[in-house]
């Protein structure tokens, strides 16, 4: 008997360390580690003079203990119910402010002992700064005075952030509208003691068609309808700066709030019920109402019903009025736009939008402005007879550019651009915007001219550049290249037409980013603004360059290969193992899918969403490694994905082995999301590979039936795309070391934690070396300390045993 004991003892440990680990938190080698322990660098933002600079300081990683905070998803929101904001949100830490001429920067006095700060405003005369602090009780309300670097709280009041930023400067900057949780709001319903009164039931329209994605947090009965409910409801209030309070309207499910560039009306959205089951608050019933500045109700300018059915693909929009907002260059007048195809991409018609102008107050029926032949993208206004309009269509991956005159009711359309959205090599850049007379941003219009800014990517590398569009002659001129060739150079802004004085960015592979002004008119007229520290100095010194190689039938790679320091590229004696990051994206033309946007001068700034880190240990590291899927005429990207993938795989080992620096029977393969999904596939459809990492993906496509990625054709039109393209379908061809990580509460559509939790079991059960990690309280991406250095002990452990 002592001999069973002692088996069946052995049996059951056996076992226990077969099924899982349980092991405690750990942290990766100190080569790694030390690339983790830094400081963050403050996030920068200028008033529109650009006289003050506030600086926002928040920390590296959330912990743990931020994660485990109560939280309850409702309706595609995921909400604190005890502070009432949302539960994802990255708190400010810290705030100082300095007059960008001078040096020193000033800590902002007066701020809450632990500050957990967002929602920041500058207010219309940007002399003061709204933001808000979640305190132990909720959300506060708080004002920062920029001129004496002086923050106080202004309201006893809680407020209501669980859709949104709650708070909306007033005109005259003297006064805010703020979301405040109401007085004697009923208490939630703890869903795990309510029971229920009957069964849950969902019906269908018999014959109607619709095509819903796989929506993450949604409302599942109706205990879930009265929490979110009560959560949603806030009161509007006008608060002055001295903390006066004045009731503008009762409570309500307010979702957004906007005041007329005039200041003197204000468009406020309601929801409204029937609430679903199958779809995020973003498609529940909504009223919106213009209301003047006293409160009083001027008129409902639009009403939108539940909208559970939608179309088949990308361009699919709902019927009705959409896209309403304020016209910036005017007063105070809406502008909407109205699907011509009753919203159907499937539908033949010479026009697919109708865009719309209504004048306040309201009283006469909104004027038609223009019809435009693809679906409705923007629109940047000027002024009253200059703006700039987009129109799309995905499947042709057109994107055309008009010049609108608003003052016109025909012939007011002339085409600037028409080109592919994905040809990076033609793309004419952004235009340049300036503050108007309403301190709205509209677009710059200097002596008839137009400016555009671009990032200036080509084949032979990246020179932003600055171009004046002329309105006569629809011909640019360029005024500004950037032939910078060991730095990166981001323009963001024209600050002196005149003078030619611009803002910048300047880094390198080892400088962080910094601000300077630039005299574009004059050669290296510099003057700098910000002095931030590269936080990485031990990775300063490796190699980094942009490769570019071909595929097998011709189309045009890149990745950005990263050597560690000290190795010897010429003897190159020493072969290293590679490790390859990618994420696939779908093309329709080979000459868009060869194109790069790479720069080897850009900052390297490792973080656990790539391969960096490792350049340290001894690998070498192909990151952003390109891999193209494309579907060229009647054909689509999916039809041939796996043969594509895998021609990707091979390309870019190809690519390196050439070099002569690597062992090509050492090379890992990772990604995260689409990622993780390719990465699944290349190990099971190829023998490329030696080890692989495939975080938060999904890997039965028929879990996703109405499309995915790209994907538009549902699972019924194409079983055979879908299943060919599932790794869970041929799992039993998987034989490579796997690494599978997960977040334990994933909120991505389609990417559900159960999809690895599946893919997992399948392929223990069928014996394949394969290793989960569920990350506990982490979503799609990673934010807590504790779960991201675990994830880096992983994936180094997994690395140092299955490939170096």
């Amino acid at each position: 008997m002592k001999i069973f004991y002692a088996s069946l003892l052995g049996l059951l440990l056996s076992t226990a360390m077969l099924a899982q680990e349980n092991i405690n938190y750990q942290k990766p080698s100190k080569e790694i580690l030390a690339l983790t322990e830094f400081e963050r660098a403050p996030t920068v933002s200028m008033d529109s003079k650009k006289e003050y600079l506030l600086l926002s300081y928040r920390s590296t990683y959330k912990t743990l203990e931020d994660l485990n905070e109560e939280e309850m998803k409702l309706a595609g929101l995921r909400i604190n119910p005890v502070t009432n904001i949302s539960s994802t949100v990255t708190y400010i830490s810290n705030l100082k402010i300095r007059k960008i001429k001078d040096a020193v920067e000033t800590s902002v006095k007066g701020l809450p002992a632990q500050p957990r700060i967002t929602h920041l405003s500058w207010s219309p005369d940007e002399r003061k700064i709204a933001f808000t602090h979640t305190g132990t009780q909720g959300v506060e309300l708080w004002i920062m005075d920029i001129a004496t670097a002086t923050a106080n709280r202004i309201s006893t009041d809680l407020l209501n952030a669980n859709v949104g930023n709650p708070i909306s400067w007033f005109k005259d900057s003297q006064s805010l509208l703020v979301r405040t949780l109401p007085e004697n709001r009923p208490a939630l319903i703890d869903p795990k003691v309510n029971i229920p009164l009957g069964p849950i039931i969902s019906t269908a329209q018999e014959g109607t068609v619709s095509q819903n994605r796989t929506y993450q947090d949604l409302l599942k009965n109706k205990t879930d309808e009265i929490n979110f409910e009560n959560l949603t409801t806030s009161a509007l209030y006008r608060i002055d700066l001295n903390g006066k309070k004045t009731l503008f309207k009762a409570p309500d499910m307010y979702v957004g709030e906007s005041f007329s560039p005039d200041g003197n009306y204000l468009l406020i959205t309601t929801l409204e019920r029937p609430f679903s089951y199958i779809v995020p608050l973003s498609r529940f019933p909504m009223k919106t109402v213009v209301y003047r500045t006293d409160g009083t109700a001027v008129k409902t300018v639009n009403q939108i019903p539940l909208n559970e059915i939608m179309p088949k693909g990308f361009m699919a929009v709902r019927e009705g009025k959409r896209n309403m907002a304020w016209r910036a260059d005017q007063p105070a007048t809406l502008y909407y736009v109205v699907a011509l195809d009753h919203g159907d991409p499937a539908e033949t018609v010479a026009f697919r939008d109708e865009i719309f102008s209504w004048q306040a107050p309201f009283d006469r029926e909104a004027a038609s402005m223009v019809k435009i032949p693809q679906r409705y993208n923007r629109i940047i206004w000027g002024n009253q007879n200059t703006a700039i309009l987009y129109d799309h269509w995905y499947d042709t991956r057109n994107l055309k550019t008009y010049l609108l005159d608003p003052s016109k009711s025909e012939n007011n359309l002339k085409i600037v651009f028409d080109r592919n959205s994905q040809d990076l090599y033609a793309d004419p850049g952004n235009f340049e915007t300036v503050k108007n007379d309403f301190d709205r941003y509209v677009l710059a219009i200097e002596k008839n001219q137009l400016y555009l800014i671009g990032e200036g990517h080509t084949n032979k590398g990246q020179n932003p550049f600055i171009d004046e569009l002329d309105l006569k002659t629809l011909k640019t001129k360029r005024l500004y290249t950037s032939v910078l060739k060991d730095e990166k150079e981001t323009i963001y802004s024209i600050e002196d037409f005149k003078k030619g004085k611009v803002l910048v960015a300047l880094e390198s592979s080892s400088d962080y980013p910094n601000y300077y002004f630039r005299n574009i008119y004059k050669k290296n007229d510099l003057t700098p603004i910000t002095h931030f520290k590269n936080p990485f100095e031990s990775i300063k010194n490796v190699y980094k360059e942009v490769i570019k190689y071909t595929r097998e039938d011709g189309v045009a790679l890149s990745g950005t290969l990263y050597l560690p320091e000290n190795y010897d590229r010429k003897a190159k004696s020493e072969k290293l193992p590679l490790l390859i990051w990618a994420y696939p994206t779908e093309y329709k033309d080979k000459n868009s899918a060869g194109q790069s946007s790479s720069n080897s001068n850009e900052f390297t700034f490792p973080y656990y969403g790539s391969f960096v880190y490792w350049v340290t240990k001894g690998y070498a590291v192909l990151d952003h490694a390109a891999f193209p899927i494309i579907g060229e005429g009647t054909e689509e990207p999916n039809d041939t994905y796996i043969k594509q993938l895998v021609a990707n795989g091979k390309a870019a080992i190809d690519a390196v082995d050439r070099l002569g620096y690597i062992d090509r029977k050492k090379v890992g393969v990772g990604g995260h999301s689409y990622g993780a999904f390719m990465t699944a596939n290349l190990l099971t459809h190829s023998d490329l590979f030696a080890v692989g990492i495939a975080r938060s993906g999904a890997y039965n496509r028929t879990l996703t039936p109405f499309g995915f990625q790209r994907e538009q054709r549902n699972y019924w039109e194409v079983p055979e795309v879908y299943n060919a393209m599932s790794p869970f379908m041929t799992a039993n061809k998987m034989k490579t070391p796997m690494l599978l990580v997960h977040g334990e509460a994933d909120n991505n559509p389609g990417t559900f934690t159960l999809q690895t939790e599946r893919y997992f079991q399948a392929l223990k059960g069928l014996g394949a070396p394969v290793r989960m990690v569920i990350l506990p309280k982490e979503s799609h991406s990673y934010v807590a300390k504790e779960n991201i250095l675990h994830l880096l002990w992983e994936q180094d452990q997994f690395l140092e045993k299955y490939l170096k």
